[in-house]
């Protein structure tokens, strides 16, 4: 049962942030945003859940339908199993490897962008695939070599120990580490300035633009549910705290993080794909491999 209720409020958690996302952009552009519905707009999430799910959903007859069909609900169930690795107090799984369980789920997400794109049929959805697919892989690389030096400091792979024992002192020296991390989950997540898969101005919506009604809310919440894990993650391996161990601590922690993701959009402009692809394997590639290499005799001695 409690593994039920944490599902459901991790649903209600990105319902809530897409309404948050909204509100801010709105005023970042000295407009309103969504107010209508009810009380200044707080119900819009809900409202958009039963406009998507009753509509209409197009079949494109080119497209594999099984394949078509099961490329979001793969989606959504690799990112809502993620859900697992929430270091709270009374957790419903026990998973004492929690990075290494992070790392080989948030893996396979690749195969659902493929699998969208080339079972749409749609040369737009295909290139959208393909760059995606490209731009997705090229990214995990830096994460995994990331996110070892952390571990490495920590000399643990549990989340829940880490999060309760985390030492201030490690901010500083991970600190560069850090801003490289986050701008790597901007492109993992699809995020503004790397929206490369999605990139309308170029591609129609990319690699889900023959998917509407409630399989495309399925990809929706997905990557809205992707963006708060990661904002998870950077509060856990990143972050330190004076109260270590609390859990309003480090669900503060995480908002602020999924607030600088929209902040971000509201403020860059979408970069070239050929940039993109230059800043991972000719800046971050040889950053992180500096960094863990001073890293790791550092972790000799506190050891």
């Amino acid at each position: 049962m409690s593994f039920i209720i944490s599902y459901l409020i991790a649903l209600v958690a990105i319902a809530f942030y897409t309404l948050i996302e909204r509100k801010f952009l709105g005023y970042f552009q000295l407009r309103k945003g969504p107010n209508k519905v009810s009380l200044i707009g707080i119900p819009q999430p809900f409202a958009d859940a039963i406009k998507l799910f009753t509509k209409e959903q197009s079949n494109p007859t080119p497209a594999n339908h099984a394949p078509f069909i099961a490329a979001p609900i793969l989606g959504l169930v690799l990112t809502l199993i993620l859900w697992a690795i929430y270091p709270h107090s009374n957790p419903a799984i026990f998973l004492s490897f929690g990075a290494i369980y992070f790392l080989c789920v948030s893996r396979i997400n690749v195969y659902r962008t493929f699998i969208a794109g080339w079972c749409s049929n749609s040369k737009y959805a295909l290139l959208g695939a393909l760059r995606g697919i490209a731009q997705t892989i090229s990214y995990e690389v830096r994460i995994s070599i990331i996110l070892l030096t952390p571990l490495i400091l920590n000399i643990q792979i549990d989340l829940s120990i880490i999060s309760s024992n985390f030492t201030s002192w490690i901010i500083f020296i991970i600190f560069p580490l850090s801003i490289i991390w986050f701008i790597t989950n901007l492109a993992e997540t699809n995020r503004t300035p790397f929206d490369f898969a999605e990139g309308e101005s170029e591609l129609v919506s990319g690699f889900n633009v023959e998917y509407s009604g409630g399989i495309f809310a399925l990809i929706f919440i997905a990557e809205y549910a992707n963006i708060l894990i990661i904002s998870l993650l950077t509060s856990i391996f990143f972050i330190g705290s004076l109260l270590n161990g609390s859990n309003i601590f480090l669900v503060i922690k995480t908002i602020i993080i999924a607030t600088l993701f929209i902040w971000i959009r509201a403020t860059l402009p979408r970069i070239r794909y050929d940039n993109l692809i230059y800043l991972t394997w000719k800046r971050f590639l040889p950053a992180s491999l500096r960094i863990i290499l001073f890293v790791i005799p550092i972790s000799f001695i506190i050891s």
